[in-house]
């Protein structure tokens, strides 16, 4: 969406994980709400604030589970929802509207019998007034309660899956009218079932006329009809179909009318997934299209490029677009090509899936390389696409087998990164990236001819290996007639590199935008923490973490021939939180778990070689998560920040044991950078807490005195 450049809204309210979220259109008439269910215990109603653009707010919490809730299922139009938990309860639940008022209360709880955790919950209408809900979970039936909102009881138990049911989808069969209801149920089993609901005293034809065909052994083999009696009305329950294709768990099912047809889209942990037609010739359910993973990739783990298996499946509202979601955190789209008749994947939405640890521009400030616990690191890029533009992820350039702690970048075509093991790995930019930077985002790169060509990671590997040449392409490749559609031998340099004028998709991210492993800096004897380049790209800094003095150091390579520049540095007796050089690199500053900081200073020569200038042991309460410092060569100005919820500006030509201004916090600051407003003489001071707040400060260059303070959105 060209409109919308990113994150259009952040609701925040839930104190802990967001479990389920569910759209839910109360009344014909009336604003709609969007609900979401939390590890908190709670259900959250949120509004769209009309006073203030792409905002929400809090318009209800529902209380009362005792666990996380799992589920959510709602009717539209009839003001009713209802929640599963972890408490091993399903509670039904009345929403109104009144007065620009909403108004909530609890109708009923259900105790699960036999006990099981929802997973699923589904809510249809049944007659006039009539309440179907049906719900499953840990447990490989189907449980169906009738009634109305004054209270459901239950009906029916399915049987037939041998797993527990991940999801349930419920459709009318007409459009209008009265009409049979048919709902999916997916299962851990790899099969999905589907069941027909007949309103009214008779059973599904199909069924009817097989009970009269078979011979009374045969007739044994199907399931049972459920006849289900009044109050509200009588309707039955049959096995309509058993759908075969996928080899792995089935998390998400979902029903969709195209054409006056009926379509079910399925999604599965065997990295596909699938569309199923009701051919009207043999009245069977057959998968008409499958989108995902090829069969040869399936088995991989995410380090090769695999997407890891699919956790939902959503159609579009107009039928011609689906998206996936999966483990690498990105939204998969694909939409249908009218002209082909085949299904394309088109520009989706890519992130980090655990926490980001650190980020480091290029040198000339061209991209973006963040790296994090969810073990990758990505490049990210301004896509200028004639008057538009927006950022993206461009690259992954690193998917490794440990969490990755910390990044810096050489130059402009090279970085080093540092993760959970004992050495740092140090990669280049392969021509393939290169080509894709320069065609989309006007990246210019005077090395570009230069350049290794792409790399790729061995099965139980954790080197990214250099592919000479085209990766074993033949030059007669032809590209395929569909935009975005590459022959699956296709080599990484052909799949980034083919004409492509936007940014890459989901299965190219992973599988084609690897940087080549050119370096391995050994000599630390824990799990590295922190890493740090010089401007001049001539230096490289890097700790480890520690318990004691002799692996609490600071050890340099020169970039030239990745040689350790001895002796290492010591100051501190605990693990280095952070380090940087001054923006002439003549200092390198250092912070610590053991409360200090310490200031090293450059001796000269041709090989740099730094001294100890200043320690300061009682810098901080407790300890020091981040530092960096101002960018004015002339001065010694420096900020640190810490667990004790202070920062603290520092100017060594004043004192090097009291902070010459401290900023208080409502919480740790764990990151903090600085900017020079040359032409207002103030320094921003930029700052991030531990519950997710940033700040930005204005200090006054020449008092180090806070002028003003700003959120980050204000900003």
């Amino acid at each position: 969406d060209r409109q919308c450049k990113g994150v259009s809204a952040v609701l925040q309210g839930h104190s802990d994980d967001v479990t389920a979220v569910k759209f839910f259109r109360p009344a014909e008439i009336g604003p709609n709400l969007i609900l979401s269910g939390s590890a908190d215990r709670n259900v959250r109603l949120w509004q769209r604030d009309q006073t203030v653009s792409n905002q929400y707010r809090t318009v209800g919490i529902l209380e009362g589970h005792a666990s996380s809730i799992n589920c959510l299922g709602v009717i539209d139009g009839r003001q009713i929802l209802a929640s599963g938990s972890a408490d091993a309860t399903i509670k039904v639940w009345q929403v109104k509207h009144v007065n620009h008022q909403w108004e909530t209360c609890i109708l009923q709880t259900i105790q699960t019998s036999p006990k099981y955790l929802p997973l699923t919950v589904v809510l249809s209408s049944s007659g006039h007034d009539g309440l179907l809900l049906a719900s499953a979970g840990t447990r490989a039936e189907i449980f169906v309660y009738d009634g109305s909102k004054r209270g459901l009881t239950l009906k029916a138990t399915l049987g037939g899956h041998e797993g527990w049911i991940r999801s349930l989808a419920l459709i009318a069969e007409k459009r209008e009218g009265d009409g049979d209801i048919l709902m999916a149920s997916a299962s851990q089993d790899k099969h999905i079932r589907l069941w027909r609901l007949c309103i009214g005293a008779r059973i599904s034809r199909n069924v009817e006329q097989t009970l009269i065909e078979k011979t009374h052994f045969e007739s044994l083999l199907l399931n049972r009809t459920h006849r289900i009696a009044p109050p509200t009305v009588f309707y039955s329950i049959t096995f309509e179909a058993l759908l075969l294709g996928h080899d792995d768990w089935i998390y998400t099912v979902s029903w969709k009318r195209i054409g006056g047809r009926l379509q079910l889209l399925s999604a599965s942990a065997d990295g596909s997934l699938a569309i199923w037609d009701h051919d009207t010739q043999s009245k069977a359910w057959l998968c008409t299209t499958r989108l995902g993973e090829i069969s040869a990739q399936k088995g991989s783990t995410t380090a090769t490029g695999s997407m890891g298996g699919f956790w939902i499946g959503l159609w579009s509202s107009d039928g011609q677009s689906v998206v996936s979601l999966g483990r690498t955190g990105s939204w998969r789209l694909w939409k249908y090509d009218r002209d082909y008749k085949r299904w394309t994947q088109g520009l989706g939405v890519s992130g980090h899936v655990k926490s980001v640890v650190d980020i480091a521009w290029a040198k000339n400030g061209s991209y973006l390389l963040s790296t994090g616990a969810d073990q990758t690191t990505r490049l990210h890029a301004e896509w200028i696409d004639g008057r538009h533009s927006s950022w993206h992820e461009f690259g992954r350039p690193q998917i490794h087998g440990y969490d990755l702690n910390c990044i810096g970048t050489v130059g402009e075509v090279q970085f080093v990164s540092g993760a959970d093991e004992k050495l740092l790995r140090v990669f280049d930019e392969p021509k393939a990236t290169a080509e894709l930077l320069r065609r989309c985002c006007g990246i210019k790169n005077a090395q570009e001819q230069g350049l290794p060509s792409a790399a790729n990671v061995p099965v139980l590997g954790l080197s990214n290996k250099l592919l000479e040449g085209n990766g074993g392409i033949s030059s007669a490749l032809a590209p395929s007639p569909v935009a975005n559609i590459l022959p699956l031998d296709a080599s990484p340099a052909t799949a980034v590199t083919q004409a492509k004028s936007y940014p890459p998709t989901e299965d190219e991210l992973a599988r084609s935008t690897l940087w080549p492993e050119s370096e391995k800096l050994y000599g630390h004897g824990y799990e590295i923490s922190a890493v740090c380049a010089s401007h001049d790209g001539s230096t490289i800094a890097t700790a480890c973490k520690a318990s004691s003095l002799d692996h609490a150091v600071i050890r340099l390579f020169d970039t030239t021939d990745w040689r350790e520049l001895k002796p290492p540095l010591k100051a501190h007796s605990l693990t280095v939180t952070s380090l940087q050089f001054s923006i002439d690199d003549a200092c390198l500053l250092s912070t610590g778990r053991d409360r200090q900081w310490a200031v090293f200073e450059r001796d000269g020569g041709n090989r740099p070689v730094f001294r100890l200038r200043v320690p300061n042991p009682k810098a901080h309460s407790r300890m020091i998560l981040s530092a960096c410092w101002a960018p004015i060569p002339s001065e010694r100005i420096f900020v640190t920040a810490g667990r004790d919820k202070m920062c603290k500006i520092w100017d060594l030509q004043k004192s090097d044991r009291e902070p010459v201004t401290t900023i208080t916090a409502s919480a740790p600051v764990t990151a903090v950078d600085v900017i020079f407003i040359a032409a207002e003489g103030l320094l921003a001071l930029a700052t991030g807490t531990e519950s997710g707040d940033a700040i930005v400060h204005f200090v006054d260059q020449a008092t180090l005195s806070v002028q003003s303070s700003r959120g980050f959105e204000e900003s």
